[in-house]
């Protein structure tokens, strides 16, 4: 199945964190937090101005992008756990 997000939204895949801490401990699953990074899956064509022209978006397709704790909704797609998030709710990009 495709998806295609609309105007300002994008479709966010999270990175999974680290479960060992750089001295060897393990973290389990239920002491962990939701991560806050992603990868873009897909962007939606941009918002429209008052004279319907359209602005493209900052994000990109394969983009490492930081989102707030809270943002966005979780979907599920083919088996695969996703966000879709306005682009305002992204923090910044990793580079």
């Amino acid at each position: 199945m495709k998806f295609r997000p609309l105007h300002d939204r994008v479709l966010v895949k999270r990175v999974k964190e680290q479960t060992k801490t750089a001295g060897g401990i393990i973290i389990p699953d239920t002491a962990t937090e939701k991560p806050s990074e992603g990868k873009v899956i897909a962007v939606g064509p941009g918002t429209r101005d008052e004279n319907g022209k359209t602005t493209a978006l900052d994000v990109k397709k394969g983009d490492r992008v930081l989102f707030g704790k809270w943002g966005g909704t979780e979907i599920t797609i083919e088996g695969d756990e996703l966000l879709i998030m306005k682009e305002s709710d992204i923090m910044g990009v990793l580079a």
